[in-house]
């Protein structure tokens, strides 16, 4: 999105943590610092957020908000002179910022289960069993009542920032104040999930927004063509962005099970030192997904909205392993729209994972459910509607 608005004549400034200065730099974006300075590849970090109950509440209570005061001041220097800010939902300090400046501002968020809707309820990760009883909006109004009463002693820091800074109180910022008062982008598919009337009406639904970082050719591009383009479409497997620093046994389970099957196997993320050398097994440790996706027989993936939305446009049919936060719903929604199964990081393993996956190859409803999904997606211009939007917003801010 900032490089489209750059492209229509926008200045654009990206505050986050510094790990990413380099990257957005080189796009030639500004760059503003946001504490906490952390490592988003850090193992360590990503395993004690992969905790399938408690990972959000550890990412919320132990590494964000500590460093609510520092991340409030930095973002209060980037907006100063902004006319406008789009933010996501985890960064707390937003709402006061845009409050403070009296800023206009945007909420980004990317996935159907960050809506809390009782209307079309999703896999909650803390009790993934209540799935079972979520029958009525009614009912699940309470659980969601009686959750963000459960969790308001979380937000004793906001309140006290916010009396500190003399504003007034908000509400829950996990249920309400993430989502900016005259415009929340919904930045997924209305096939993963349509809107609903308990959702703000501010919303504009734009769709996935896609991007491809650069990719410099180097010789993994050669080997890559050879090996499509030597046999039967491959297994694709990855773990997106956050996941493949932490995959536990994914790896070595996921060449194992091809290895049953007889088939051919792609494996993006993985050191391709620790994948033994086979000539039905490619390991890359990057490749862009739109590169590959489309030539796959089943893309393998945990779930992740991103991964999610590109596998989508794809087409092809998907066996989901989540490993937490959105990815147990996003799995449980594709499995609805019939193009995907799904796996449990404790189910996957060698034989349960080879006849999901043979089943995805050989029962022809998925790969067709996978193409019309891809034929419905075509119609979504997520990026161009979502800047649209944020100009309009703009547009009343002068």
């Amino acid at each position: 999105m900032a490089l489209e608005l750059k492209r229509r004549g926008h200045s654009l400034t990206i505050a986050a943590t510094p790990h990413y200065r380099a990257k957005v730099e080189q796009l030639g974006i500004a760059f503003m610092p946001l504490r906490p300075d952390f490592d988003p590849t850090s193992g360590e970090m990503i395993a004690k957020c992969q905790d399938i109950r408690r990972g959000p509440e550890i990412l919320i209570r132990e590494l964000i908000l500590p460093h609510l005061q520092d991340t409030y001041d930095d973002l209060l220097a980037a907006a100063r002179n902004a006319d406008l800010m789009i933010a996501g939902e985890l960064v707390y300090p937003a709402p006061l910022v845009a409050e403070k400046l009296n800023l206009r501002w945007a909420s980004a968020i990317l996935s159907p289960t960050s809506f809390l809707s009782a209307y079309d309820p999703s896999v909650l990760t803390p009790a993934p069993e209540l799935m079972c009883i979520r029958k009525s909006w009614l009912l699940n109004r309470i659980i969601l009542t009686l959750s963000a009463a459960a969790t308001k002693h979380w937000w004793r820091p906001v309140r006290a920032l916010r009396r500190a800074e003399g504003l007034g109180p908000g509400r829950n910022p996990l249920f309400h104040d993430k989502f900016a008062p005259e415009l929340v982008l919904a930045l997924f598919s209305r096939l993963l999930a349509q809107p609903q009337r308990d959702w703000p009406p501010q919303t504009i639904q734009p769709g996935f927004v896609f991007y491809d970082r650069p990719h410099i050719p180097d010789p993994s591009d050669q080997k890559l063509a050879h090996f499509l383009a030597a046999g039967d479409a491959p297994i694709v497997f990855t773990q997106g962005s956050t996941a493949v620093h932490h995959p536990g046994n994914f790896y070595k389970v996921s060449v194992e099970a091809v290895r049953h099957m007889g088939h051919r196997a792609i494996v993006i993320g993985a050191d391709p030192d620790t994948v033994p050398a086979s000539r039905n097994v490619l390991a890359l440790q990057y490749a862009p997904y739109s590169e590959v996706f489309p030539h796959a027989a089943v893309i393998v993936h945990q779930g992740g909205s991103g991964t999610t939305g590109q596998a989508m446009k794809a087409g092809r049919p998907m066996l989901i392993v989540p490993f937490g936060w959105d990815q147990p719903d996003n799995a449980a929604r594709m499995v609805r729209l019939g193009s995907a199964l799904s796996l449990s990081r404790e189910a996957y393993s060698d034989f349960p994972a080879a006849h999901a996956l043979t089943r995805l190859i050989a029962e022809p409803h998925f790969l067709d459910r996978a193409a019309f999904l891809k034929k419905e997606m075509q119609a979504e211009e997520g990026l161009s509607t979502a800047c649209n939007a944020l100009e309009q917003l703009l547009s009343r801010s002068h």
